[in-house]
């Protein structure tokens, strides 16, 4: 995404203070059996995020889908194209708004503690760090424990880690550390890193809800080719032997 792109997204913003998918600096609570917490599969059905042929996405309110119906997040979405590719692959959407990466490392022993592990997961988090000017150093920690964790599972998933932008006017110091953490990451646990997940969607008014960050189903249209692009190869490759080594890098 270009510097230009990224300037349009602030000035949508409005104010730097603005949160994704939440009014309150607080992290959205570790899910305690409340529906609303329960990672759901493509239709609204609730699924079982620790099982094989299955992709789980962890990640923010992008993921989740904020402002938009439960069919029209970028998950979901995706659900058509795996039953074209390979019949019996399911979308699970772990999306939860407002969380950080500190959020995220809390709830992963919930999303993949028992049962088989997930094929693929897909790690979508960093944004609300980066908007709340959280230290760098600490959403790497949490990146890399997010992953070491994945790695721990068996069979070991193949892992995507979504690029993440910060605000330009954070500085430019900030902006190019915060932008080599999830490369760096994801390099060292043979991780695919996918391109920043709202590339062509943010600063694009008609791509976005009014509040000018989350995108609206246009958008989510978009996100989802952006996402499929990277893991609709991985499926292709894994459709008939779903649980094969995954520990070779990209």
């Amino acid at each position: 995404m270009t510097t230009a792109t990224i300037r349009r997204w602030v000035q949508s913003l409005g104010v730097l203070g603005v949160l994704l998918g939440c009014g309150s600096s607080a992290d959205a609570p570790a899910p305690t059996g409340n529906p609303k917490d329960t990672p759901v599969a493509a239709g609204g059905a609730v699924a079982n995020p620790a099982a094989s042929r299955t992709i789980l996405f962890v990640g923010t309110s992008l993921t989740a889908g904020l402002g938009l119906d439960p069919e029209q997040a970028y998950p979901a979405l995706l659900q058509p194209r795996l039953d074209s590719i390979a019949p019996g692959w399911q979308a699970i959407n772990a999306g939860v708004s407002g969380e950080t990466s500190a959020g995220a490392l809390r709830r992963l022993e919930w999303l993949v503690g028992e049962g088989p592990a997930p094929a693929i997961v897909v790690v979508e988090t960093g944004a609300n760090d980066g908007l709340r000017g959280q230290s760098i150093d600490s959403l790497r920690a949490n990146l890399e424990a997010i992953l070491a964790r994945l790695d721990r599972l068996e069979p070991r998933p193949r892992v995507v880690v979504a690029q993440m932008e910060a605000l330009p006017n954070l500085g430019r110091a900030y902006v190019q550390r915060f932008r080599t953490v999830f490369a760096d990451v994801a390099a060292a646990h043979g991780a695919v890193l996918m391109p920043f997940l709202l590339d062509g969607v943010a600063g694009v008014d008609s791509l976005n809800q009014p509040d000018g960050i989350h995108p609206n189903p246009a958008g989510a249209r978009r996100v989802a080719d952006n996402v499929w692009r990277t893991i609709g190869p991985l499926v292709s490759s894994r459709s008939e032997s779903p649980r094969s080594a995954t520990s070779a890098t990209p």
